[in-house]
């Protein structure tokens, strides 16, 4: 069974939606332990202060009362908005909803969530003096880089201030960058201290930067995500997931309109394992490290 840190919605429903119902969070849940997934964290991600805290406190509310949704979410990912907002940077994430960190905003979408956010991605650039990240970590909360272009002292200082993990490294980012001093290449530099998300679709990363960065961080540092939107689970076609409208091709894959950048992936964890044994050659062991132990391990969790 696998464990998921980042699922926007499964099987059709989105846990993004502002009028998520009992029987819809269910049949999410229902259809995750059928795909082999015994939990995960349900990801909400930037909106207004005021949409983002009535879908995390939705979340928290059906959960609470459905035996089902409890065994399975085991938590929530609270992805944004203290995000950079450039182009490339905030992918998907809109504009309008993208803003600077700030203490009091962090305080009302964690009260939102009555106590169950386990990880909060946010740009360490866009954190003031780091104080939402040394909060969070106070708090016990895994504090994650993501959507971000911190400068190589920025990040080391939001990694000594407590930020321990990369949300979907090799993602959140423009098609151009430095060909030296990016952001992949100074989050890999600090490999000792910090976990990775993957996503392993072989699109959000070729199968070859998948390997590279195992090699380089070590498979005991990193783990898989789905990162799965709405359609994950139900296979390709033509979706309309929040702002979106999408046409989910064969290889599972979200993207905007345009083109310019993705929006998710519909793919399962199922199918990542499968990836993971073909196109990447690791070992049964190895996937279940992936995609089983280092999940939890990352959240605290064993």
């Amino acid at each position: 069974m696998y464990f998921d840190l980042q699922v926007n919605g499964y099987g059709g429903i989105d846990f993004n939606q502002n009028d998520l119902n009992a029987g819809q969070l269910h049949a999410a849940c229902e259809k995750l332990k059928e795909d082999q997934v015994s939990g995960i964290l349900a990801t909400v991600i930037t909106e207004s202060v005021d949409e983002m805290a009535r879908r995390l406190r939705r979340i928290a509310e059906l959960r609470e009362r459905d035996p089902l949704a409890k065994e399975v979410i085991a938590g929530l990912h609270i992805e944004g908005p203290f995000i950079n907002e450039q182009d490339g940077y905030r992918g998907a994430h809109p504009l309008d909803a993208v803003r600077r960190a700030d203490l009091d905003v962090m305080k009302q979408l964690l009260d939102a969530g009555s106590g169950l956010t386990r990880i909060v991605t946010l740009a360490p650039e866009r954190d003031d003096g780091l104080r939402v990240t040394r909060f969070l970590a106070e708090q016990g909360i895994v504090v994650s880089a993501g959507h971000c272009d911190p400068t190589m002292e920025e990040l080391r200082g939001a990694v000594d201030a407590g930020l321990s993990m990369f949300t979907h490294l090799g993602n959140g980012a423009p098609i151009m960058m430095h060909r030296h001093d990016n952001i992949i290449q100074r989050a890999l530099s600090l490999s000792d201290r910090i976990w990775f998300g993957l996503i392993a679709d072989g699109t959000h990363l070729p199968y070859f930067m998948f390997a590279n960065i195992l090699k380089l961080a070590g498979i005991d540092r990193c783990f898989v995500v789905s990162d799965a939107i709405a359609p994950a689970g139900l296979g390709p076609g033509r979706y309309t997931v929040s702002r979106w409208d999408l046409v989910i091709g064969e290889d599972l894959v979200a993207r905007a309109p345009d083109g310019s950048h993705f929006v998710g992936s519909a793919i399962s964890m199922t199918q990542s394992a499968e990836n993971l044994r073909s196109q990447v050659g690791l070992s049964e062991k190895e996937i279940a490290r992936l995609t089983q132990t280092n999940p939890l391990l990352a959240i605290g969790r064993s």
